[in-house]
């Protein structure tokens, strides 16, 4: 029989049960990581056999693991116990400061292998924290309940995934490993500890709730599931597509464009009577088939609906079409062919310029094409099919050129794909309907990779050169077999997973760079604030004054930089100052005979060794200073001496990373913005995107990556990693009210674009009623 737990009362310290935590939680913990270490160098050893050039790394990490074995499981320990002792402090450690911070100067750039590190070790974390979130929510608060009432998250929970991210990074710190096999390490870790660590977590979840903490929160029961309601036609036509991967996995990540058409369909045969869900869940593969060419059906119907607007509107070139033959499937992939290969001047010209339209240069291209082919024009015509695929596939390209950060080389290579585009439509128009097909998945891909890059970069540079490649290989290669567009798509997918691993660690070098770049500006800002209060306007003797404002100013910056605004060499430097001006007070109150300085003279020689003036000539500058107040303190101004010349020290910088600030503009008003605007983006989560929009109307798409602890300001990356926009939630929130900022709706680049070319659809016909 189960006793009932006695429920404490308030939250407050309670030590016997942080030490009955602590015994249940670190010692199995460590155990746990200590027990699939012991596995990890037999892994290492079968990598090695297929590890082919790298064989020799696996094997080196191996001895590695076990030579140091015992030393890896005592810096996992170590560092829970320290988190741990933080926590019965009252101070819980934050696990993001501890694994951004291990670099003893803030500015130094942190190698990349460590970078790959805490990256592996973040995501290790993100798994964690997806998979075992209701336990760890309640963890939470029952520790920070007994911890005296504090409220705990991931980044200071001490036993939380991202701790024990820490625990990880430090228990392989020290190891001679090669990068590539801490990586493959620390993936171990998150394969074979998931399991081991979520049972500890409810162990002792179980554990504190039976010792009376917070026992009224128990685990949440899953709901029942609730009866499908009944749904529109239409809205069971794309749910049966989102079963089968090809639109979305829900009604809200169906894209709007397949709504859209699947709203004119049922509007036009007056279909809307309701069907429920759970007949189009039940349905074959036949009827989803069926449901493809529906939506299919109503791409053909609205280009009808333009085409004939266009035609009434040139009726004189529309009367001889029922004389004219339309052109065979052979016919048009022969000059298909010949364009892919050799594509006209005036088509690259349509690529490369804004307005023309490329649906009606590529049907002109290919009915004077076909003339080579020895087909009389007045005599043909284009197949109504052919026709729907060379307008889908010629708006889609015009709505991705025009919309898209395309430029240059970019906008070049992408518009190559246009012809091989279109013979893909004309052979399977599946592709505007199934997510997963290969083509499909390929230019998003592409596009992904050519936007915004402008080849500044090394690594742009290589992206670049294999999009290059591979639309070479697709040009060259493709006649009517749709297999060179999987071969492609899957090569490419993983080349740009290598690289989206450097943008990661791009991305994490950016956030290093900015938090450098904000600590420095707040050591500036305290040592100039400080000079500012002890002198003001006071009149200084001049060697008093000019070593107050240039090397005790700059030892000041450079200690709070170093060691934050509360470290002991703060303290000694502001004592100094005060010291210094008291001596001053001193002096010209003529107070004779007094050894000026003398128990100053390590702090000072302290102060002249951080710019670079050392023995002799620091005892020179000293002397020049003791001279000074023995000259105030004789009435004798004609002795007073001038400082040495000092070297010009800098202090240490960031490097900036070049790229296209977000500039609003202009006379704008900072203060005039929606206050829940600004809310809503301090509780931005990161790896968050938005749409920035700029004065020519070109978007860019940012990713939140990091928020400073500062000054609250967030830093966005763009999809190189690259920083590109630092702005306050206030300034954020100005930038929505200018219509500058907007929510980024990511379904790849050919959904956006098939869903411009719904908007341009509607707008013409419209336009014409």
């Amino acid at each position: 029989m189960i006793a009932t737990p006695n429920p404490l009362g308030q939250p407050g310290r309670h030590p016997a049960l942080l030490k009955l935590a602590r015994e249940a939680a670190l010692p199995a913990l460590t155990e746990s990581f200590a027990t699939v270490l012991a596995r990890f160098d037999d892994v290492l050893f079968d990598r090695a056999g297929t590890a082919g050039a790298s064989q020799l790394l696996f094997l080196d990490g191996m001895r590695e693991l076990r030579r140091r074995r015992e030393d890896i499981v005592a810096g996992f320990r170590n560092h829970l116990a320290q988190a741990w002792d933080a926590l019965e402090r009252g101070e819980p450690a934050s696990a993001e400061a501890t694994l951004a911070g291990q670099i003893e100067d803030g500015l130094s750039l942190v190698p990349e292998h460590v970078l790959e590190s805490r990256l592996a070790v973040r995501n290790f974390a993100t798994v964690l924290l997806r998979d075992w979130k209701p336990v760890l929510a309640r963890l939470d608060r029952r520790l920070g309940w007994i911890a005296g009432g504090l409220e705990l998250n991931a980044d200071s929970n001490p036993i939380s995934p991202e701790h024990i991210g820490v625990a990880i990074h430090e228990a392989f710190a020290d190891c001679e490993l090669a990068p590539e096999v801490r990586l493959v390490l620390i993936k171990l870790c998150e394969r074979d500890l998931h399991a081991p660590i979520g049972k500890r977590y409810e162990a002792l979840d179980e554990q504190l709730a039976a010792a009376g903490v917070m026992p009224q929160m128990a685990a949440p029961r899953r709901p029942a599931p609730r009866p499908p309601s009944p749904r529109h036609e239409l809205d069971a036509l794309v749910d049966a597509l989102d079963q089968d991967g090809q639109i979305g996995n829900d009604d809200a990540a169906a894209p709007a464009w397949a709504r859209r058409f699947a709203d004119r369909w049922a509007e036009s045969r007056g279909r809307m009577q309701s069907a429920g869900a759970s007949q189009a869940a039940g349905e074959s593969g036949e009827a989803l088939s069926g449901n493809q060419g529906m939506l299919l059906e109503a791409l053909h119907e609205l280009l009808q609906q333009t085409r004939h607007v266009r035609e009434d509107a040139t009726s004189a070139a529309s009367v001889a079409v029922g004389q004219q033959r339309p052109l065979s499937q052979r016919e048009m992939m022969s000059v298909l062919s010949l364009l892919q290969a050799t594509p006209s001047a005036t088509l690259r010209a349509a690529i490369g310029e804004d307005g023309e339209s490329l649906a009606q240069r590529l049907k002109s291209e290919v009915l004077s094409g076909a003339t080579r082919l020895g087909v009389d024009p007045s005599q043909a015509r284009l197949d109504p099919q052919d026709e729907d695929a060379i307008d889908l596939v010629g708006m889609l390209f015009d709505v991705m050129l025009d919309e898209r950060d395309l430029e240059g080389r970019s906008r070049e290579l992408i518009g190559r794909l246009v012809v091989p585009f279109v013979k893909v439509a004309m052979l399977d128009r599946r592709m505007f309907v199934q997510k997963t097909h290969p083509a499909r998945k390929l230019l998003n891909s592409l596009a992904e990779a050519c936007e915004g890059n402008t080849g500044e970069s090394q690594a742009e540079r290589v992206l670049m050169g294999k999009v290059e490649e591979i639309i070479e290989r697709l040009v060259a290669e493709f006649n009517e077999n749709l297999a060179i567009f999987l071969t492609l798509e899957e090569e490419f997918r993983d080349f740009l997973a290598q690289h989206r691993r450097r943008i990661e660690i791009a991305e994490r070098r950016a956030a290093e760079t900015q938090r450098g770049q904000e600590k420095l500006e707040m050591a500036r800002s305290r040592s100039a604030a400080e000079l500012d209060r002890r002198i003001a306007d006071a009149t200084l003797p001049q060697a008093i004054g000019e070593f107050l404002r240039q090397p005790w100013q700059h030892h000041l910056t450079l200690t709070v930089l170093r060691e934050g605004e509360d470290g002991a060499s703060v303290g000694e430097a502001l004592a100094l100052a005060d010291g210094m001006l008291e001596e001053v007070s001193e002096a010209r109150r003529q107070i004779v005979g007094k050894p000026w300085l003398q128990a100053w003279h390590p702090a000072l020689r302290k102060v002249f060794a951080s710019v670079g003036v050392h023995a002799d000539a620091a005892t020179g500058a000293i002397d020049a200073l003791h001279d000074t107040l023995q000259a105030i303190a004789e009435s004798r101004p004609e002795l007073e001496r001038a400082l040495p010349e000092l070297p010009q020290v800098a202090l240490p910088t960031p490097p900036v990373q070049e790229s296209a600030a977000v500039e609003l503009g202009g006379k704008v008003d900072v203060t005039d913005f929606d206050n829940a605007d600004a809310d809503r983006f301090r509780g931005l989560e990161i790896g968050s995107w938005l749409d920035f929009v700029d004065k020519d109307g070109k978007v860019q798409a940012g990713k939140l990556s990091w928020v400073s602890p500062i000054s609250s300001r967030l830093l966005f990356v763009n999809r190189r990693g690259v920083r590109f926009c630092v702005a306050s939630p206030e300034e954020l929130a100005v930038m929505v009210r200018l219509g500058r900022l907007r929510a980024h709706i990511d379904d790849g680049a050919f959904d956006s674009a098939m869903q411009g070319v719904i908007d341009r659809l509607d707008n013409k016909n419209a336009t014409v009623h």
